[in-house]
């Protein structure tokens, strides 16, 4: 699944350490996300999208 969760990341200024914290989750998958090696679940895909004020569409893209 691709994602724009580092550029995002980046644009707020946010470490994936804290990006993490925010998201409940570990460092380590914000890491396995942004490089494509773990697609995130549901709920996780909803925090991300809330945190950032945006549709989870515009964040994770099927790769179909």
């Amino acid at each position: 699944m691709k994602n724009r969760l580092k550029v995002l990341r980046a644009e707020q200024g946010f470490t994936q350490a804290q990006l993490a914290d925010l998201l409940n989750v570990s460092r380590q998958t914000i890491n396995a996300i942004e490089t494509g090696k773990f697609d995130p679940s549901l709920p996780l895909a909803f925090k991300a999208a809330r945190l950032f004020n945006l549709p989870i569409e515009s964040i994770f893209e099927d790769e179909v």
